[in-house]
């Protein structure tokens, strides 16, 4: 019977024919990489050790496992991003007096984030470009675009609730944390 080590090293002798066998089922070499070294990191504890053909065999079953788990966990990011996508382009915008009576902090601290998070909110949220336009402008997919504005609200959000505390709480109307001179929540 061959040792663990032996049947490892008869695997990585057959690499490139997994890639190809891989490539051929996703399309791309980079991804039939990824799905490559994915199934090399949870299968190789488990190599038989009966001979080299039944480890190749056992192998390419692996492989054909993390093809399937590859589509499979693509196909459920791919629509929740659409939906995000859609959800976002379908908000409702507030009217003029809403937007006035929105706490001050919310635009100071936004310029607190990630470049592209401040940038993300600016033309989105403040300016009213939808997600498909502003992904257009900056290079990205709309559902990175939806990601990016989804990601940098939620980094939003938290800076929000540190800074203001109850004030957020009450949903930032009337706030005066942003006032000059403010450190923070008057009515904490």
């Amino acid at each position: 019977m061959p040792s663990r080590s032996e049947m490892l090293a008869v695997l990585g002798e057959k690499r490139r024919a997994f890639l190809s066998f891989l490539e051929k089922r996703v399309g791309r070499k980079d991804l039939a990489e990824d799905v490559l070294q994915d199934a090399f990191s949870r299968s190789l504890d488990k190599v038989p050790l009966e001979g080299e053909e039944s480890a190749v065999a056992w192998f390419y079953r692996a492989l054909r496992n993390a093809v399937v788990d590859h589509y499979r966990r693509n196909g459920a990011n791919d629509r929740a991003l659409a939906t995000l996508a859609r959800e976002l382009e379908e908000q409702v915008e507030p009217d003029l007096d809403e937007r006035n009576a929105v706490c001050r902090c919310v635009s100071r601290l936004s310029e607190t984030l990630k470049p592209e998070y401040a940038a993300a909110l600016r033309r989105i949220d403040v300016d009213g470009v939808p997600v498909q336009d502003y992904a257009a402008e900056a290079g990205i997919t709309a559902n990175n675009a939806g990601v990016r504005v989804f990601r940098a609200r939620q980094a939003l959000r938290k800076r929000v609730v540190r800074w203001c505390g109850s004030c957020a709480e009450r949903g930032c109307i009337d706030c005066t944390c942003g006032e000059p001179g403010s450190t923070g929540c008057a009515h904490s």
